[in-house]
């Protein structure tokens, strides 16, 4: 995480219906670079579920067979002016810093039979099928946000229980 990001307050936004089409602008971008080595890029995270408030930085999962293909997919997205930064303790889970020119987002490249692209879709198909768990979590975000506007680190902690709840649902933990 960049200095500047680490003491900026948390900003929610109530949900953006163009959030897709930005996402689906990134996408276009990354994918001709990678078509032949991922299997498929994922709009995931807050930002892909209509009506919940977000931060207003799309996630990306680009989702490839094995970590094999990683060295393959860091060189394909080098020339678009992505660079990688890592696991950044989160394993299975490839973080790429984004070019300054493009709308806010997080790319991450993730195993197909990873634990964090199995927990991301979980949670993200949950809540676009829950609308009353959308309700809760965005209230809950923007409670931590309100608490905690600028201490990631006990925001994100703030949600796990919440996001560990849904999982549980489908009998998926880290356990």
């Amino acid at each position: 995480m960049q200095g500047s990001e680490r003491s900026a307050a948390i900003q929610l936004v109530d949900y953006d219906p163009d959030w897709p089409r930005i996402f689906e602008q990134l996408r276009n971008g990354i994918w001709p670079s990678v078509c032949d080595l991922a299997l498929a890029i994922e709009h995931v995270g807050s930002t892909s579920v209509p009506g919940i408030a977000a931060k207003p930085i799309i996630d990306i999962d680009l989702v490839i067979k094995s970590m094999a293909d990683l060295p393959a997919v860091v060189e394909r997205l080098t020339p678009l002016d992505y660079k990688h930064r890592g696991n950044l303790g989160v394993e299975g889970r490839e973080a790429f810093l984004s070019p300054k020119n493009r709308p806010g987002h997080h790319l991450y490249v993730c195993a197909q039979n990873s634990f964090a692209l199995r927990n991301h879709l979980t949670v993200r198909d949950h809540l676009r099928d829950h609308p009353r768990d959308v309700a809760v979590y965005s209230e809950l975000k923007r409670g931590l946000a309100e608490q905690f506007p600028r201490e990631r680190e006990r925001y994100v902690e703030g949600k796990t229980a919440f996001l560990l709840s849904i999982l549980k649902q489908y009998g998926l933990t880290w356990d």
